[in-house]
């Protein structure tokens, strides 16, 4: 078992990246003319990337498989992006962010990747208001911050509850520049199906043109992947139904390591799964426990007359109801991290107090905050504070500026006015913090393969904190990868364009081809979503919010089973030639069925509990943190990362082992 090198700078915490950045090789701008990068995926990190290299001078050729960069799945985000500006003067700073990312992540993290995330936050919100994102501001026309889970300040930027798709629209306008000066060359609607590897070195990819079918080879000097996270792997999920794992499994059976594939998020403010029917869930911003207090009836029989329909929440009075998050962690309250907040709300359900129909919902209640925003303002407007009617009026309203388009997705969807009644919310898969294993240059075990934002692992350990995707997304985008990539790119200001008639690329192609002629060929009975469904029900099951050793050892076996059933029984209408959506979706399900099984088997593998990864096993049993995730630093302080080798139960483990200079380890508490 090799221990994996992370080429972290040596040096203090606090001047690594820079030192890094004054020794790495650079490529003069003349040279970056003569060199090609594929970016693949043009969400808020493969887009930012593929605009700050073409202003560098890159050739970039882009792809992404949706019919524009505007619909990557980075638009869905809501809640907003944090960067230690400390504008609120509450005391943040970079080593606080850092501290609070590492802490959040349960000690899982690289220490070096977290300290630049930090270090290079406060750049990020310069370059998007320079960009013209809309970010909220207060009244004196200085940019607002609200808090988010598992921190003490208030560091978060956003725009009302869309601050993902103003951020992308930011990364979109810089990349339309590029395009239109012809040094990004896009091609939507096409889909990566392999990564080509010549002399060891990543070369280019295979695409399919996902409108006309036809099959691409492109080349390049080097491959980046902004490809996002593989929560549809649950079938489930608060992911669009087109995001998938495919193009980092290909990478990984192409000899780039997959990191932590069992460290997946489950959100937990989510709209509650309404019935067999559905096909995605809805997230409702973490930003909403900023103001909304979580909650559940205290007594039995207030529950069942909830659910029968005899009882409205409303009607019920403030001593019979348990704000158990409040109760249980007095310091952070309903903003404790996601983890803990999800396994919190599961605890209660699963003692039969979830107060839907199902059994599995739990309340996030504004009328406090309404009536605390109502009296604010009517003090502020010399109006009487006693009226009741006026100061709900007056705290609606407050409530609406910070989280109108939430509430009014919220009430579309359920059909329930939350400015009246409490939301219901229930845990669902959200984000995943595994991916593809890459070093402090974002560079994965292939040479001249690069992954960035949700496609890698790097940043959050066991947990990602709210609001730290966008922040990751952009700063490697932005400026983490433009410097890192040069350093590999100036060995290749020579090399000459990269030939697609070689035999590696013939037989990428061949290998794709017959992948898609298998699938079109067989004459099975079942459709794609008969099989995701069942493998989505195992992993929710059996790999989902909590894990033990049996259900993971049963969970291996049936996804080995239902892979096998799939390729020998799917059923593929239409033809390879042509628009084929089927045909899409058989390619990313049959990835999804082997990332299962590793996912499982990592699962089984790392026999403690930490951030998002919870086993039965390993529980705090006594003590102040008596119900807790039991993490074990001595056996587990590692990174996993895993080799392809055939089938997924044959990857073999290397480990990169975690070190804590910085950062004292112990127990995460948040009461």
């Amino acid at each position: 078992m090799a221990t994996l090198d992370s080429k972290t700078p040596k040096g203090p915490i606090a001047d690594k990246w820079t030192n890094h950045k004054n020794k790495i090789n650079l490529v003069n701008p003349a040279n970056k003319r003569l060199i090609d990068v594929i970016v693949v995926g043009t969400g808020l990190a493969g887009g930012s990337a593929a605009a700050t290299l073409a202003e560098l001078g890159y050739n970039v050729k882009a792809f992404c498989f949706q019919d524009s960069p505007r619909r990557a799945h980075s638009i869905a985000a809501q809640g907003g992006i944090n960067a230690a500006k400390n504008y609120q003067g509450d005391g943040d700073s970079t080593y606080r962010l850092f501290y609070d990312t590492v802490k959040g992540g349960d000690y899982r993290s690289r220490e070096a990747n977290v300290y630049r995330l930090a270090e290079v936050s406060a750049n990020i919100i310069d370059q998007c208001v320079a960009q013209g994102v809309p970010f909220a501001r207060d009244y004196g026309g200085l940019l607002d911050n609200r808090s988010f889970g598992g921190v003490l300040v208030s560091r978060t930027f956003y725009a009302k509850g869309q601050t993902g798709q103003q951020l992308l629209l930011g990364a979109y306008s810089a990349m339309n520049r590029q395009i239109g000066r012809g040094k990004i060359k896009m091609y939507n609607r096409h889909e990566m199906l392999d990564v080509v590897v010549v002399d060891g070195k990543a070369r280019g990819i295979i695409a399919r043109n996902l409108v006309t079918g036809e099959i691409e080879r492109h080349s390049a000097h080097a491959v980046v992947l902004g490809t996002g996270g593989y929560g549809n792997v649950f079938f489930l999920s608060t992911n669009a139904m087109g995001s998938n794992v495919t193009a980092a499994w290909k990478a990984h059976k192409k000899g780039a390591y997959f990191a932590n594939p069992c460290y997946t998020q489950i959100h937990p403010t989510c709209i509650p799964v309404s019935g067999d029917h559905q096909s995605k869930l809805t997230l409702m911003s973490e930003s909403l426990r900023n103001d909304g207090r979580i909650w559940v009836p205290k007594k039995m029989e207030d529950v069942k007359a909830i659910r029968e329909g005899n009882l409205k929440p409303t009607q019920i009075a403030e001593e019979d109801r348990d704000y158990y998050l409040e109760r249980r962690y007095p310091a952070f309250g309903n903003l404790v991290p996601r983890d803990v907040a999800s396994r919190a709300a599961k605890e209660r359900c699963d003692a039969g107090f979830g107060v839907n129909a199902t059994g599995e919902a739990v309340y996030l209640d504004f009328a406090s905050a309404i009536q605390r925003y109502g009296k604010e303002q009517a003090t502020i407007k010399g109006l009487n504070v006693n009226d009741a009617a006026l100061v709900k009026k007056l705290g609606q309203e407050v409530v609406k500026n910070k989280y109108g388009n939430l509430f009014q997705m919220y009430e579309k969807i359920v059909d329930e006015d939350p400015y009246e009644t409490p939301m219901m919310i229930y845990p669902a898969v959200h984000y995943t913090m595994g991916g593809v294993w890459v070093d402090y240059n974002l560079m994965t075990t292939v040479p001249g393969l690069y992954a960035i934002g949700e496609a890698n692992f790097s940043d959050h350990g066991a947990n990602r904190l709210g609001a730290s995707a966008l922040m990751q997304g952009l700063a490697d985008g932005y400026f983490v990868l433009p410097y890192t990539i040069g350093d590999y790119l100036a060995d290749d200001i020579r090399t000459g364009p990269i030939s697609t008639e070689t035999p590696e690329f013939d037989e990428a192609e061949k290998n794709v081809r017959a992948t898609i002629d298998k699938f079109v060929n067989n004459n099975g009975t079942k459709s794609v979503d008969y099989f995701h469904k069942r493998l989505g029900k195992i992993m929710w099951n059996k790999v989902g919010m909590s894990r033990n050793e049996q259900g993971l050892k049963e969970a291996i076996e049936e996804i080995s089973a239902l892979r096998a059933e799939f390729y020998s029984d799917v059923r593929v209408p239409g033809g390879a030639n042509e628009y084929n959506e089927e045909l899409a979706k058989a390619g990313r399900v049959a990835d999804f069925l082997e990332l299962g099984e590793l996912f499982a088997k990592d699962a089984l593998n790392r026999t403690e509990s930490c951030g998002g990864h919870f086993r039965e096993e390993s529980v705090e049993l006594d003590g102040p943190q008596k119900g807790e995730a039991l993490r074990n630093d001595k056996e587990f302080a590692y990174v996993s990362a895993w080799e392809y080798k055939g089938e997924p139960k044959d990857a073999v483990l290397h480990k990169e082992e975690l070190e804590f200079n910085d950062i004292e380890l112990k127990q995460r508490s948040y009461k």
